[in-house]
């Protein structure tokens, strides 16, 4: 045994000259990864040397020959190459052995070093495995935090920091889609909606709020069958996505009108499963959303207005007569291929088509909010007395 011990030095020397010969790798690490490996290296071999001369319960490797280095292995070196390293360090030992041990003890040294090297690899697996575990905790909960500022609509360096830190890359087709998460998702659940989400789009982020699930998408595809393919992983009742955002730090308006459009979507039985938040405009207006009011204002209401040739009333008039071109016509004195025409161009002007009824309820909505809105002030242009 004091020969043993008195060789410590040597195999350690023995072992680093090696890694250095075998592993191509580890001769292109930093000097302080090197320095680090070889340090538990060094800690393996004498760890031996005592575990040899007093056989005791493994649980001691850990501390023992890994030491604090966990986390500065882990982030250096990937499991494989750290199992790599360990069968250099068994090979250096088992060569040496006819020179640490007389012939009679050479056998029960040889078990011993394979007995240890399995010891020392549980080990390194485990430490593996709990950084995984640690890190994907951390990972989780960084998610959480960036989903939770997406909704609170915060903008600032730490939300940058944190994006650049869950790894999101994607800078344009950024959406939200919300709706009721299954009755206890487990990890099982989360792994798929992963991999589903994995292949229909660049980036995910995943968040779960009491019954709520979110997700937060960048880059999709294809999106009507990634919106429809996506909903078939949320629980019962509607699932509604926001419009499109240019960045992940702009997307709270998408969350904002996805969770608006949740809420409502309960007054439109029919709607389709995903449907688009902008569709459920005359519904969240109803439900006291001023953004879906100041939308209907800007993309329909001043747009039929500016448009002129009679599309605001004629519009009007056909979805007060109950969609009836003649009785349209007839009102406004004008031919019914006029009022299809002037109807085709509301189309044109407002992306709505009043042929189609959901439409034409939308424009009507669009009609209603835009009167009641305040008229503007008229500019007093009166001559100031002399």
């Amino acid at each position: 045994m004091e020969k043993l011990r008195s060789k410590i030095g040597a195999l350690s020397t023995a072992t680093l000259k090696q890694l250095d010969a075998d592993l191509p790798w580890y001769r292109g690490l930093r000097p302080e990864e090197r320095a680090a490996l070889g340090m538990v290296a060094q800690k393996g071999i004498a760890s031996f040397v005592s575990w040899y001369q007093r056989p005791v319960s493994p649980a001691w490797v850990l501390s023992d020959v890994f030491g604090t280095a966990p986390t500065d292995l882990t982030r250096s070196i990937s499991l494989q190459k750290a199992l790599q390293l360990i069968r250099v360090v068994v090979g250096v030992v088992e060569d040496q052995v006819p020179y640490l041990a007389p012939p009679a003890d050479q056998s029960t040294l040889r078990e011993a070093v394979l007995r240890y090297s399995r010891e020392v690899a549980f080990a390194a697996a485990d430490v593996y495995a709990r950084a995984a575990e640690t890190r994907g905790a951390w990972d989780t909960r960084l998610e959480a935090l960036v989903v939770d500022a997406i909704l609170r609509g915060e903008s600032s360096d730490a939300l940058r920091s944190r994006i650049a830190a869950v790894g999101w890359k994607s800078q344009a087709r950024i959406t939200v889609m919300v709706g009721t998460s299954p009755p206890e998702p487990d990890a099982g659940f989360l792994n798929e909606l992963r991999r589903t989400t994995g292949r229909l789009a660049e980036d995910t982020l995943v968040g779960i709020q009491g019954e709520r699930l979110i997700l937060v998408l960048g880059g999709v595809h294809d999106q009507e069958a990634a919106y429809r393919k996506l909903s078939e992983l949320f629980g019962d009742g509607p699932v509604v996505y926001g419009p499109e955002a240019a960045s992940l730090v702009e997307a709270s308006s998408s969350a904002q009108a996805a969770f608006a459009g949740l809420t409502a979507a309960r007054a439109w039985p029919t709607a389709p499963r995903p449907v688009c938040a902008d569709d459920l405009w005359p519904e969240r207006v109803v439900s006291g959303d001023a953004t879906a009011r100041k939308a209907l204002i800007r993309t329909i209401y001043r747009p039929l207005l500016s448009a002129a040739n009679g599309l605001e009333e004629t519009l009007s008039a056909y979805l007060t007569l109950g969609h009836s071109l003649e009785a349209t016509s007839r009102a406004l004195f004008v031919h019914a291929n006029t009022v299809r025409y002037r109807l085709r161009r509301v189309c044109d002007v407002t992306g709505w088509d009043p042929l189609v009824p959901r439409e034409a309820y939308v424009l009507h909505t669009a009609l209603v909010v835009g009167r009641l809105q305040p008229p503007k002030p008229t500019p007093d242009r009166s001559t100031p007395r002399a």
